[in-house]
């Protein structure tokens, strides 16, 4: 994973340490107090899932596929707010359940900026110390949350620092942690608004994705590309990366897409 991190994952420094750490802690740890609690914080494209579906991947032998692995999409598993009660029933049996089969079972909940403010209350109680939660046995498991919430602040510090001649490599997690904290545990509109998550201190590590500069999209292509099987070619690796918008509008620093496009557009230069 650590191998893959360093090759694979473009532009994200603060990313590789955080998630190598606490798995590494973790995973080290034979009877660990609790669940590994990781929330995904970023804009679009800046490698969020990407990150985590190459984490299950390394950690279970069907990656995405293994039947000890379950994704849940807020807006596709939990799209309406009048079934509420029923969505908390469901997936209370859901996590319970598959965690009675298996102990050190993944649960990745995608879009929880999204989720109904309410339905984070079922998750709680399976994420703290305790040593048994409707009679099973869970502080094996891995819940990864993945979330848009807390990208423009990241967004906004980013430039910020750019603006006083600073690099992005500069900004550490002590910056960022606050400004995320507030966006994304304070607003009304998300779902861990109100949750426990924060008064009882259950996300071990709070992971913040930053924005991505043009050299970082380059390097995207390029992976892109050998991935692909095709020729690495500079005029091409250039004409992607000069496809994507890019943001503040005067400067054109960041990639307002990160490298979420890459794929889609290298068919167009072939």
């Amino acid at each position: 994973l650590e191998c893959d991190l360093a090759t694979r994952l473009v532009g994200q420094p603060l990313v590789k340490q955080q998630v190598l750490r606490g798995l590494r802690e973790f995973l080290a740890t034979p009877s660990p107090a609790k669940p590994l609690v990781l929330s995904f914080h970023g804009s679009t494209g800046t490698g969020k899932t990407y990150v985590s579906s190459m984490l299950i991947r390394h950690l279970f032998r069907d990656g995405l596929r293994s039947p000890y692995v379950h994704q849940f999409s807020s807006l596709a598993h939990f799209p309406h707010h009048e079934q509420l009660q029923q969505y908390k029933e469901n997936l209370k049996h859901w996590i319970q359940g598959n965690l009675t089969a298996c102990g050190r079972s993944a649960f990745l909940f995608d879009e929880t900026d999204k989720m109904h403010p309410g339905l984070m209350d079922v998750i709680v109680p399976f994420l703290g110390p305790s040593w048994v939660v409707y009679g099973t046995n869970y502080r094996k498991a891995i819940f990864i949350f993945i979330s848009n919430a807390g990208g423009e602040q990241i967004k906004k510090m980013t430039l910020d620092l750019w603006h006083a001649h600073k690099d992005r490599e500069e900004i550490s997690l002590q910056d960022l942690e606050s400004a995320i904290s507030k966006a994304v545990f304070e607003s009304p509109q998300s779902g861990f608004w109100k949750s426990g998550l924060i008064n009882e201190h259950l996300i071990d590590f709070l992971v913040p994705f930053l924005p991505l500069k043009r050299h970082h999209v380059k390097q995207c292509v390029t992976n892109e590309l050998t991935q692909q099987g095709l020729e690495v070619r500079q005029d091409i690796v250039q004409g992607v990366a000069d496809s994507i918008p890019y943001f503040p509008e005067e400067e054109k620093i960041f990639s307002s897409t990160g490298c979420k496009t890459v794929s889609s557009r290298i068919s167009f230069f072939f």
